[in-house]
Formats: C-alpha cells, sequence, structure tokens
C-alpha cells in the first residue's frame, strides 16, 4: 500500500507577513529644550504636570547620603533647605532637586534655578538663539528657568528657587544667595558647601 506522504507542517512563522510589534519610543530626554532646537540639551518639558504643591519636596536625604537640613523661617519667609554638595557637583544636585520637584508635583513653572559660577548648560545654550527669546522663555513662565548671578535682580519671583553654589567668588554667593530669598515665594533649596551658604546667608542653615 503505498505510503502518502505527510502534509507539510506550515510553521507559524511562515503564515504570511507579520506585523512587526512597535519597539516603542526610545527613551526620551529627561527634560528636552523647549521648543525646535537642534541640540538636545537636557530640560523639563513641563508636560503632564499641573498642580502646583505647595509642600517641599520629600526628600530626606541629599544626592550624597547626607541629611538634607531644613530651617523654617518665621511670618512670610520661605523655607530654606541645605543640599550639601561641592562646588564641582552643585549643578548635579540642582538638576536631580529639579527632578525630584517635578516628579512630585511641582508646575515647571514654579521653579527657577541659579548659578553663582558657570552658567548651566541650558541657559548657555538658549543664550546662543539671543538674549531677546532667552528672557521671553522667563517671561512665559511655563517650564523651568535657569539663570547666573548677573541676571538674578532681572529674573521674577517664583514659588521655588534653587541656587547651585557651583564657583564664584563668596562676593557672588554673598549677592546671590540673599536676592534667591527674596524671589523664593514659598522654598529656597541651596546646594553647595554648608559652611559658604551660612556665610552668604547670615543663618545656620
Amino acid at each position: 500500500m503505498p505510503l502518502i506522504p505527510e502534509e507539510p507542517h506550515i510553521h507559524e512563522s511562515a503564515q504570511g507577513p507579520r506585523v512587526t510589534p512597535a519597539t516603542g519610543r526610545t527613551a526620551p530626554t529627561p527634560r528636552p529644550v523647549p521648543g525646535p532646537r537642534s541640540m538636545a540639551t537636557p530640560r523639563p518639558s513641563g508636560q503632564g504636570a499641573t498642580a502646583v504643591k505647595p509642600a517641599p519636596p520629600q526628600r530626606t536625604s541629599s544626592p550624597g547620603g547626607q541629611p538634607l537640613t531644613a530651617v523654617a523661617e518665621a511670618g512670610p519667609q520661605p523655607q530654606i533647605q541645605l543640599i550639601p554638595a561641592p562646588a564641582e557637583g552643585a549643578l548635579d544636585a540642582a538638576d536631580e532637586t529639579v527632578d525630584l520637584l517635578l516628579d512630585t508635583g511641582r508646575a515647571p513653572g514654579d521653579v527657577l534655578v541659579l548659578t553663582t559660577g558657570q552658567s548651566h548648560p541650558w541657559a548657555a545654550h538658549e543664550r546662543s538663539f539671543g538674549e531677546a527669546a532667552y528672557w521671553a522663555q522667563h517671561d512665559a513662565g511655563d517650564d523651568v528657568f535657569y539663570a547666573d548671578v548677573t541676571a538674578v535682580e532681572r529674573a521674577r519671583s517664583r514659588p521655588v528657587v534653587i541656587v547651585a553654589v557651583n564657583g564664584g567668588g563668596d562676593d557672588d554667593a554673598a549677592r546671590t544667595l540673599p536676592a534667591a530669598l527674596a524671589k523664593a515665594g514659598a522654598l529656597l533649596i541651596v546646594c553647595g558647601d554648608p559652611q559658604r551658604v551660612n556665610s552668604a546667608l547670615g543663618v545656620a542653615v
């Protein structure tokens, strides 16, 4: 009796072209530069953060694992928080603090970041498009804004002000920190050397 050849097994992979599932978007830059820019400098986009929380960020330690000290000033004075950091690490500490604030519900437009030394890369990048465009973003007030010590007087008050003591002389810190305190509506966060910060603010933080 002749053998009937078995029907060829059709593998699932051979049943026509398969639709390759979307691989998903690549991980977005944590904080993209606002607006059409050719250089992807990390900046917060501000999308999805609409709630403004009056409470300070829920943090119990600094990026280096050191305890975070908070001093509640009497009256309408903003709360002061100190994140101990060396000058070369102050900018990174400030960036991490911005991330934490946004993660805990702060609107990007609530936050102003000041530097006493070298400008933040975002500020340097945006200023390359001209001072008018740079300050237009500040005036729009819908994103985190970065400025250096030379612009502290021009910057408007915001609920949260972060100062990165990342260089400059003692005079720069002494001028920036009190001005930053005056600009902060609810919270001033200082990332820097505690001794230098205390000397500039005139209080033990």
